[in-house]
């Protein structure tokens, strides 16, 4: 696997000066940084700035260091440096464009375009019933693909399709954020399929006994208790993904966020881009239905349901009903693929060379300049405070995440302890995943 980005080509990035940025809010926050509208005050230009707390990718790394299923915590750094690559990359309307790079001794940060119409979550509670109809959905599902695709053409699987990254932009198309879980994957040799590997095994270990206890093992060591033995045959089914003549190099990353995130991720087999398919039906059925199709009360739950549940699609049969039930094939070899998802029926008589150029999309947000001007004033409104200490803001908000970790340690521990309902339901530290899916406050969470 190639975790870098191809650098030929691209063209040079400015650095941003700090001292001339204002930052006018706060547009969200995610793992390791935070997002704020901010403005260059020689150029006037408004746009997206992402702060990377440095202490706290150190203190993970440091936390990693001392657990022995993880050697490399420099694999944070990686992330960072591997998703300013690709925003360099890009060349695509669906996609941001790196406008510069600031770096001070205590935090890192990246300029992209700012997208006034916030994200795909926030316009779906604008709807009625807070669902979309299918004709809204036709149009950001065609250019889900569209980005999807793209991002495969380049080698790159996306890994976090959700929502949250969904952003609208001025002109009411999309714009896909958050790369920071992406990773370039190169083809496979047939050396390297999957059918090779199993014929490398010793006879004694590939028996049907021993692929049972295998993936029942990964089950219950991903947080998950099967309580359902019909499920085992699925999993096993699924354990060892057969070899197509297209096939590419997988990852074995455990990375997403919860609700969204492939069967083989769970399962740890290995995974390629037909994982950001399975995400897209996720969306989609939250677009269609109000949720997602197997949240469960925990993250135990959720993995369990993942990967032994149909989802329900309630209604009478649709091409949109029957397109979502295809993309959420549990089996990847047998999960639709780009090609099929263009012609599929739900997509009949869309002109894939046109949608980029629609002018009357579903939602056009308020006038950019406007909306601007009202934040900018709101900022300067409140109580004499006239600009954000960046430093200061980041600080204080991840102080406030480590003190909850604590506690929900504290907590898990008591919990082990008294043999609770709640022991053994985290997932280990190794695995890369959005610890905070779906919380709700005054900044969106990515």
């Amino acid at each position: 696997m190639n975790d870098g980005v191809d650098e030929q080509r691209q063209p040079p990035v400015p650095d941003l000066d700090f001292q001339r940025l204002k930052v006018v809010s706060a547009l969200g926050r995610g793992a390791k940084g935070v997002v704020f509208l901010a403005r260059d005050q020689d150029t006037n230009e408004y746009f997206a700035l992402k702060v990377i707390w440095r202490e706290l990718i150190e203190k993970k790394i440091t936390d990693l260091s001392h657990n022995r299923n993880n050697k490399d915590g420099s694999d944070h750094y990686r992330r960072v440096y591997f998703e300013q690559q690709a925003l360099r990359s890009f060349d695509h309307p669906l996609f941001p464009r790196l406008r510069g790079v600031v770096s001070t001794e205590k935090f890192v940060g990246y300029a992209i375009d700012y997208c006034p119409g916030r994200d795909l979550n926030c316009l779906r509670k604008k709807q009625t019933e807070q669902m979309f109809s299918d004709d809204s959905i036709r149009f950001y599902a065609a250019e889900m693909v569209l980005a999807l695709e793209y991002l495969h053409n380049q080698g790159i699987v996306y890994r976090d399709l959700k929502p949250e990254n969904i952003l609208i932009q001025e002109n009411g198309h999309i714009m896909l954020v958050d790369f920071d879980l992406s990773t370039k994957l190169s083809p496979k040799t047939p050396l390297d399929s999957p059918t090779s590997v199993l014929s490398r095994v010793p006879s004694n270990r590939r028996s049907s006994s021993k692929k049972r206890r295998s993936v029942l093992h990964k089950f219950c060591n991903s947080g998950i208790s099967p309580e359902d033995s019909d499920c085992l045959p699925q999993l096993s089914a699924i354990s060892v993904p057969k070899p197509s003549p297209n096939s590419s190099e997988k990852s074995n990353s455990f990375v997403g966020t919860e609700e969204y995130v492939a069967p083989e991720i769970i399962l740890g087999n290995g995974h390629d881009f037909s994982v950001d398919w399975w995400s897209l039906g996720i969306v989609l059925h939250e677009m269609l239905y109000g949720t997602t199709p197997f949240k469960g009360t925990n993250r135990k739950e959720t993995f369990y349901r993942i990967l032994c549940k149909t989802a329900e699609l309630v209604g009478e049969p649709t091409p949109l009903r029957d397109l979502i039930r295809r993309l959420l094939e549990k089996d990847p070899t047998k999960r639709i693929d780009v090609d099929e998802i263009k012609g599929h029926e739900f997509f009949r008589g869309v002109d894939w060379n046109l949608i980029l150029e629609i002018s009357r999309t579903p939602y056009i947000p308020s006038q950019l300049q406007l909306q601007l001007e009202e934040l900018e004033n709101e900022s300067e409104g409140k109580e004499g405070i006239k600009e954000i200490d960046v430093e200061l803001f980041v600080q204080n908000i991840f102080s406030s995440s480590d003190e909850e970790d604590e506690k929900n340690k504290v907590a898990e521990g008591r919990n082990k302890n008294d043999g609770g309902d709640n022991a053994n339901k985290t997932v280990p530290n190794n695995k890369t995943l959005n610890p905070h899916p779906r919380e709700e406050n005054d900044l969106l969470v990515f």
